[in-house]
């Protein structure tokens, strides 16, 4: 087994490799001045392709396509994702990139500044404006959060054609027919910077992701508010109890085990760092009933945030050979070093630019980089029969 993980920083891309997701081996930089605040691992088919969105101060965001670990980058000669004249709109970041399910091959989703969602059916190579979004009656009065106008979050159905977003500020919405219609779907989360009751949209909703036991089992990470929600996104109740902090950017779901969830709670609105200068991740079996915190390998002394998408699980837990969450558990806790290639891998990195990763769902981590550009993005997934990275 080999994991590869990728790096997306404000100056540019990192790989790292791991046959044991102990010892990791790092690249040299690739498309150094390039911000990277998207990235994607898409290995269906058998095959390995890196989707990395990124912008430069001179060029403006592209997507870039490489199906050789870095070697060598493609984009179409005008950019995978364009508006049109007539939208009166410029592209100016992309924010999420999203491979679709095993069944839907060549699909990918785009999130991105303006809030709007894009689809390619090529594998990444063109992307098309997913009008119904855009269109909403809603959409003038979406607002920007502290990071810009974004639609960071994209959760293809795995069993039909429901597609979730959130966006900041606008909130979670549901398509039920592929993205042709959009319902907003907030109702328990919390817009305390509103006046009077509860608003139907405008959340300021930080990340969201899908439980690997039910498809219709969302976990919210709020403008202060940790949320789960078992209908789909029809109502949502806080799960914020146990943790030391409502605030954060980071909501991860494991992809092999039903009610596994992990946060990285941040203190308060205006400070936005890990309470006591101690990064945690929060790991609850339940579904957001209890939690349990854990530092090992993680820096005291931390000043640094961990933003939403610089933080992500690997698919060792499902991939072929890999264990199921629960018999993962029963053999990590006999492992030497906490470490059990059947468990699902646990990754952050830092505004600090430090990466770590953890082989035991997040009881224990080791520093993969140290002092990078300020992290951005991080994924991360099983390859086999894959060349080494540049430089690696």
């Amino acid at each position: 087994m080999t994991v590869v993980l990728c790096i997306g920083t404000r100056k540019g891309l990192w790989l790292a490799t791991s046959e044991d997701r102990r010892e990791w081996r790092l690249s040299d930089p690739l498309l150094l001045m390039q911000e990277v605040p998207s990235v994607a691992v898409d290995t269906r088919g058998g095959s390995t392709r890196l989707l990395v969105g990124t912008r430069s101060e001179h060029w403006g965001p592209s997507v870039l396509r490489s199906d050789d670990l870095g070697a060598t980058w493609s984009e179409p000669e005008r950019g995978s994702i364009r508006f049109d004249e007539g939208d009166g709109a410029a592209l100016a970041r992309i924010w999420q990139l999203q491979p679709d399910g095993e069944d839907r091959p060549g699909v990918v989703w785009a999130g991105c500044e303006p809030i709007s969602l894009w689809r390619s059916t090529d594998g990444g190579e063109h992307f098309d404006l997913v009008r119904g979004l855009w269109d909403h009656p809603h959409r003038e009065h979406w607002g920007a959060g502290y990071g810009g106008a974004a639609a960071h979050s994209v959760l293809p159905s795995p069993v039909d054609g429901t597609v979730h977003v959130a966006m900041s500020t606008g909130g979670v919405y549901r398509s039920e027919d592929g993205g042709g219609s959009w319902q907003p779907r907030n109702s328990g989360i919390s817009a305390y910077f509103f006046p009077g009751p509860a608003p139907e949209f405008g959340q300021c909703v930080h990340k969201i992701a899908r439980d690997a036991g039910d498809p219709a089992r969302l976990y919210a990470q709020n403008h202060h508010g940790v949320y789960r929600s078992d209908d789909s996104g029809d109502t949502w109740v806080s799960i914020a109890d146990g943790l030391p902090s409502d605030f954060g950017f980071v909501v991860l779901a494991d992809p092999a085990t039903a009610g596994r969830v992990w946060v990285v709670p941040l203190v308060a609105d205006g400070e936005r760092v890990p309470p006591g200068g101690r990064l945690q991740v929060h790991r609850s079996d339940d579904a957001g009933s209890t939690w349990t915190a854990s530092g090992q390998g993680l820096p005291d002394g931390c000043w640094n945030a961990v933003l939403r998408d610089a933080a992500c699980v690997d698919d060792a837990g499902t991939a072929p050979g890999g264990q199921d969450g629960d018999a993962a558990d029963g053999a990590v806790d006999g492992a030497v070093g906490g470490q059990d290639d059947g468990a699902t891998g646990v990754y952050l990195g830092t505004r600090g630019g430090d990466v770590y990763a953890s082989a035991d769902g997040g009881r224990s981590f080791v520093e993969v980089a140290r002092g990078l550009p300020d992290v951005l993005s991080v994924r991360a997934a099983v390859v086999r029969g894959a060349a080494a990275p540049v430089g690696a």
